[in-house]
């Protein structure tokens, strides 16, 4: 049995049907038991557990051979990432207590990096779990594609696509959440011994080449049959944009886009020591334009 948290989602559904179509028997760990009716419907058992209750958490981890950890984003956290201490004590408990065979947690690229920024809620719970006398691979994933679905409105309204990601022509490590579930899912299928006596590793991963925002505009130029540039979005104006979409403390945010144009956000082992997926970006955009409409 392999316990699936974030089922519902584009990186946990591939993760479940990876496993399913290897014949492998799932478990959903949902919030909403009604989230669940069509993975019930396709053989999984379902069990009802919130990231932030250890207790209905180790519940549905006991008996797993495997288990994937997605825990929700937090895009505006509390000063002192409130939220990721909470989640990271929860499933660490949780963990303890069902001693599953193996955990796949998907964390981040840039999770080693010194300084604070939006991903630091996974270099907190990296540092929580790496105490567990558990096999733990901490995947780590670049930038998601489908994070240009803000990008296709703009794109096929306007032909211009706001960038945060600057300069214009710096190479970004991207991923497509589907390379992600289909590595996971083989992980969780797999065994491996690490850098500690439990089994501890990273396993870093990026799409078949690294993206430009000018590619991504060229890209949705050729999807959508019509000129589409990209533009900068000058930095001085992030915070007051952010304050003005709602967020409450947008420096986080802020300094994860900078980490990433700075180049301080990258891999462990650089470019050359990430494992590649398959997926191409034209594929992630022309699925993110239909969907759109």
């Amino acid at each position: 049995m392999f316990a699936v948290t974030g089922i519902t989602g584009n990186v946990g559904g591939v993760v479940a049907t990876q496993l399913l179509a290897g014949g492998q028997p799932v478990r959903a760990v949902v919030r909403d038991a009604g989230r669940a009716e069509a993975w019930a419907k396709r053989g999984c058992e379902i069990a009802v557990a919130d990231i932030g209750d250890s207790s209905r958490l180790a519940a549905a981890f006991k008996g797993a051979e495997g288990v994937f950890v997605l825990i929700p984003p937090v895009f505006d956290p509390s000063p002192g990432f409130a939220e990721a201490q909470a989640t990271a004590a929860a499933l660490k408990s949780a963990l303890q207590s069902a001693r599953p065979g193996k955990v796949v947690y998907l964390s981040t690229i840039g999770a080693q990096a010194r300084q604070t920024n939006l991903l630091s809620q996974h270099t907190l719970i990296e540092a929580a779990l790496g105490d567990l006398p558990l096999p733990i691979t901490f995947l780590r994933p670049g930038w998601f594609m489908e994070n240009s679905a803000w990008d296709v409105a703009p794109a096929r309204d306007n032909g211009v696509i706001p960038s945060f990601l600057q300069p214009l022509d710096k190479p970004v490590p991207m991923v497509a959440t589907a390379d992600i579930g289909r590595v996971a899912a083989e992980l969780l299928q797999g065994s491996w011994s690490g850098g500690s006596g439990s089994g501890h590793r990273v396993v870093e991963l990026e799409g078949p080449h690294r993206v430009t925002p000018n590619e991504i505009a060229a890209t949705f130029a050729r999807l959508l049959g019509r000129p589409v540039k990209a533009e900068p979005v000058p930095r001085e104006t992030w915070i007051s944009l952010f304050q003005s979409q709602g967020m409450k403390n947008p420096e986080p945010r802020a300094r994860m886009v900078d980490g990433f144009n700075e180049g301080w956000i990258e891999f462990q082992g650089g470019e050359a020591g990430s494992q590649k997926g398959t997926v191409e970006l034209e594929t992630v955009l022309a699925g993110l334009i239909e969907k759109q409409g």
